[in-house]
């Protein structure tokens, strides 16, 4: 065995380099805790909708599930894009601001625009 191996593989062990990430982790955070929490308003939004639908005695459970159906194929979406060969050799932080980036003005727009609409 070549001794310069053996010297990395059984030597002493030293540090990993620092990573210099850190902006774009950061940014990644905020983007998916503004989509999450627009998430959570639209969620909040359709659950009262279809409650006051329910207690009105209408059938509401085709809207819940087109909610539904249309949020999961839309998570789907974005893991099959981070996954995706090209995408996949970025770092994970990358992959995060690239899935962030695309899924947060979406949600926000609909967040901002059912707030105004809704009053």
């Amino acid at each position: 065995m070549n001794p310069s191996t053996y010297a990395r593989l059984y030597g002493p062990p030293q540090l990993a380099p620092r990573s210099r990430r850190a902006g774009v982790v950061v940014l990644a955070w905020m983007l998916w805790t503004l989509t999450v929490a627009s998430l959570a308003w639209l969620t909040f939004l359709v659950a009262m909708t279809a409650l006051w639908g329910v207690a009105e005695g209408t059938a509401v459970g085709g809207f819940v599930l087109q909610f539904v159906l249309i949020v999961t194929s839309v998570a789907v979406a974005l893991i099959a894009l981070a996954f995706a060969p090209g995408v996949r050799r970025l770092h994970w932080a990358g992959r995060l601001l690239l899935t962030g980036a695309l899924a947060c003005p979406v949600t926000t727009s609909l967040a901002i625009g059912s707030w105004i609409y809704v009053g």
